[in-house]
């Protein structure tokens, strides 16, 4: 699995409303007459959704403009427009009667979508603006010096989230006001120009994450003496030059600002910059993804205000200094060393919020006392590691634990009844690939919490607990490649929140319907592949599947991840299943992925024709039964489906050409091996298909193949 620490978004934005010097009036006499026409005429012009506007659609004539929600007035006179989240969609154009609210202090247009269309030049008309917010608007293209200019008075400029390209113009930097420049998450590209005159400059955040922007990173940022947030992550930077302290600026220097919150990730670091150990307000660093190897510097424990510490994706090897010890860590909130090539046995650990080791290569027991110093522990991952033995009973004392990965390793034993015990306040138990053996406890708590439980891939046995039906809301139940024996788990109509369910490679027998029983409306992915299961496929345990049809389609649309939060930290969660042919390991389990893998079982009888109802279908597999009958044609309207495998049944009757018409996003076909009759459709993606894929069908004929129709010409 993956897992996530925290983003720049547990933090208050340095530009948080109480934090404007805009001074925010209540009604103050009557609105003037043209500026509620000024209004009216913006509103006419702007596109908008009525049903998703709160503020724009109760915009009238009869009532007073200052009072309408959205405006703030000062004697008559609009100075704050707020029109966040209003579903504005189109251009905005220069000619549009905003850009003549000259009063105007305060704009805010932020999460809207304008089209990509750029952002209008006649900005720069509005010049009492101090705060301007445009993110995640939908501007795109390049963003000129002229916009700018003339907005004096200017404090805080938010573009972030939107499409924006090209160079950054240098006059940004230069506006005389500006304390807060959020340009994160756009294209920006080429490099940054040193700053000149930068005593005047009384900026005090800057975030330019998330971009393209390239070479090396202007020193002269640094003598900014207000800065307390810089975040450069994300780019193509070039960070040496902060190493080599070139250009006669002394980083170390009294002079260098006092940063609370370092970003600066994917900066091609190749150690820990020395400027950082004379921070004593430097509250959260970002080093994440450089190139920093060696030992850990023993000052960095040191510092007074740290609270969040993320060195994941470097090449470090030591931890040097006892960090369980430092005085600062009882403080600490998170620590991330994920995916780093740190050896030997576990250090003692420090009692912080969130604590990732995993990926490196520690090869050690678990102390006997680990749950004291996970007292207030929330995250603990230390999967994919060399750890062995039994996992200690004193980690159910961490009562504050909600997330336990312990997956990848070589733990052997039981799994610890207190565990499941704990499911009251766990919400991930993940112990895949390990060594453990026994049968599952069959004490998970009525109040049962758990939204993910992963043990695939150990030597467990014995039958499902009853008492996991007291989990109502679990996403992911994945307990594949194990010993279970058991029928199939009639209660999961109560686990309605149910989106993955993998039950591979066990013992499972009999039916997998009931009467009255249909799985979670939710679940997406269902993969009960090599079990002994038998008879016909159930039609109830088809019709209420939700998430693989149309109807969900519009819930489902965004890229969006299967994952579960708590405050700042998140986890995603990670699954195998067998795509194209292959087995592949899902890092993330996209919202938008569905499959279905019925193989190797026993399974006979007719496919359902309702299966062609699951039109966002991404895999379908019923290989290896002893399915009967025609192929559906209603299969033919899975028009997602990527692979599709059939081979190894009973299934009689020609290939239906709807398939072949149907299925164009088809890269993997397998219909060896059954009982098919008659020409294969020589269409669309069924053209592009082996000989291997219609093998073992005596009366198929037709290429790929090499035995020709009786009516074929040559």
């Amino acid at each position: 699995m993956r897992l996530a620490v925290f983003s720049w978004l547990f933090l208050i934005p340095i530009y948080s409303p109480f934090l404007i010097s805009i001074c925010v009036f209540g009604v103050s006499g009557q609105c003037f007459g043209n500026q509620q026409s000024l209004l009216l005429q913006l509103k006419n012009k702007l596109t908008f959704d009525p049903a998703m506007s709160n503020k724009l659609v109760k915009w009238n004539q009869s009532a007073d403009c200052c009072s309408w929600e959205g405006v703030t007035c000062h004697e008559g006179r609009v100075i704050g427009l707020d029109l966040t989240s209003e579903s504005i969609s189109g251009g905005l154009d220069d000619s549009s009667s905003l850009f003549s609210l000259q009063y105007l202090q305060s704009l805010d247009l932020a999460y809207n979508d304008f089209n990509s269309s750029q952002i209008p030049s006649q900005f720069d008309r509005l010049t009492n603006l101090s705060y301007l917010n445009l993110a995640k608007a939908g501007f795109a293209g390049q963003i000129t010096s002229t916009q700018w200019e003339e907005l004096l008075n200017l404090e805080i400029l938010d573009l972030s989230y939107n499409s924006l390209n090209g160079d950054i113009p240098v006059s940004l930097f230069h506006l005389p006001s500006l304390q807060v420049l959020q340009l994160s998450n756009n294209q920006f590209s080429g490099q940054l120009k040193e700053f000149s005159n930068i005593s005047s400059y009384k900026l005090e955040e800057l975030d330019l994450s998330n971009n393209e922007l390239e070479g090396p990173i202007p020193i002269s940022i640094f003598g900014l003496r207000g800065l307390g947030i810089l975040i450069l992550s994300s780019n193509n930077f070039d960070g040496s030059n902060l190493i080599d302290e070139y250009s006669g600026f002394n980083l170390s220097s009294s002079h260098f600002p006092q940063i609370a919150l370092l970003g600066l990730a994917s900066s091609k670091l190749k150690k820990i910059p020395d400027f950082c150990r004379n921070q004593s307000k430097l509250y959260s660093l970002d080093l994440s993804r450089n190139q920093i190897y060696g030992e850990m510097p023993n000052w960095i424990w040191k510092l007074p205000q740290l609270r969040f510490l993320n060195l994941s994706y470097n090449n470090l090897v030591t931890l040097k200094g006892p960090i369980s010890n430092i005085s600062s860590f009882f403080r600490t909130r998170s620590l991330d060393f994920r995916s780093n090539q740190f050896q030997g046995q576990l250090p003692v650990l420090p009692p912080v919020s969130y604590l990732d080791f995993s990926m490196n290569n520690f090869h050690s027991a678990l102390p006997a006392s680990i749950g004291q110093s996970l007292e207030f522990t929330q995250f603990f991952s230390i999967s994919s590691n060399k750890l062995y033995g039994s996992i200690p009973g004193s980690i159910c004392n961490a009562t504050f634990l909600r997330f336990l990965d312990l997956s990848d390793n070589y733990f052997s034993g039981t799994i610890l009844q207190c565990l499941t015990e704990m499911s009251g306040a766990l919400q991930v138990l993940s112990l895949r690939r390990n060594n453990l053996n026994g049968t599952i406890p069959d004490t998970f708590s009525k109040s049962c919490n758990l939204q993910t439980l992963a043990i695939n891939k150990n030597h467990l046995e014995g039958k499902l607990p009853k008492s996991l039906k007291n989990c109502h809301s679990l996403e992911v139940l994945d307990i594949g490649n194990n010993h279970i024996e058991d029928t199939f788990l009639f209660y999961l109509n109560g686990l309605a929140l149910l989106k993955v369910l993998i039950l591979r490679s066990n013992k499972f027998y009999g039916p997998i319907g009931h009467p009255e029983i249909a799985p979670s409306p939710k679940l997406q992915i269902m993969d009960v592949a090599s079990n002994n299961f038998t008879g016909h496929l159930p039609i109830v345990l088809l019709s209420t599947w939700m998430a693989l049809t149309d109807r969900a389609h519009e819930a489902n649309s965004e890229l969006n991840h299967i994952q579960i939060g708590i405050g700042s930290f998140y986890y995603q969660d990670t699954i195998t299943v067998t795509s194209k042919g292959s087995v592949v390991e899902l890092v993330k389990i996209l919202t938008i992925f569905t499959t279905i893998d019925f193989s190797c079982n026993n399974f006979d009888g007719p496919i359902p024709e309702e299966i062609g109802e699951f039109t966002l279908l991404d895999i379908l597999n019923l290989s290896h039964n002893a399915f009967t009958g025609q192929i559906p044609t209603s299969l033919g309207k899975l028009s997602n489906l990527e692979t599709l495998d059939l081979s190894s049944n009973k299934l009689t009757g020609e290939i239906p050409m709807q398939l072949a018409n149907g299925l164009i996003f088809l890269s993997v076909l397998d219909l060896s091996f059954n009982q098919l009759v008659g020409p294969i459709p020589l269409i669309k993606q069924f053209a592009t298909f082996s000989e291997n894929s219609f093998k073992g069908n005596e009366r198929l004929c037709g290429l790929p193949l090499k035995s020709q129709c009786s009516h074929e010409e040559p």
